[in-house]
């Protein structure tokens, strides 16, 4: 087993982390040796790399990295919002049933158990006045 260590050049805190993966897998010095290794897990390498820079401990970096089905996209900046919806996409496509698939159903049904809802103040206002 071989170890290669491949210097990242020209990569501060506030590089494109997709512009540098896509050099480095492109570079003629490092294409034969990343040619394994996917555009996505090179970019999660440099965001874990950039977040370092900045500061941040590995464990935010790797945070990041989980989808929270609580957390609100709408606060999120375009970057981290991109990022998050294709990790959406990836995790859509492991989970899509296709037609030659074994366990394939057509027309499933499936029952989600409504739950109770909050009342809310206003509910109770009355609209009289309109």
């Amino acid at each position: 087993m071989r170890k290669r260590i491949i210097p990242v050049r020209n990569f501060s805190k506030y590089s494109d982390y997709s512009m540098a993966a896509e050099r480095l897998k492109n570079n003629p010095r490092h294409r034969d040796y990343l040619e394994g290794v996917s555009q996505s897990q090179l970019e999660k390498l440099l965001i874990i790399l950039r977040d370092h820079m900045q500061g941040f401990s590995l464990e935010h970096s790797l945070a990041s990295f989980r989808l929270d089905p609580d957390e609100d996209l709408n606060k999120l900046d375009d970057e981290e919002l991109a990022r998050k919806k294709g990790q959406m996409d990836e995790l859509f496509e492991k989970n899509r049933r296709r037609k030659n698939d074994l366990d394939f159903v057509y027309d499933l049904e499936v029952d989600f158990s409504k739950p109770t809802q909050e009342k809310c103040s206003w509910d109770d206002e009355s609209d009289d006045g309109f």
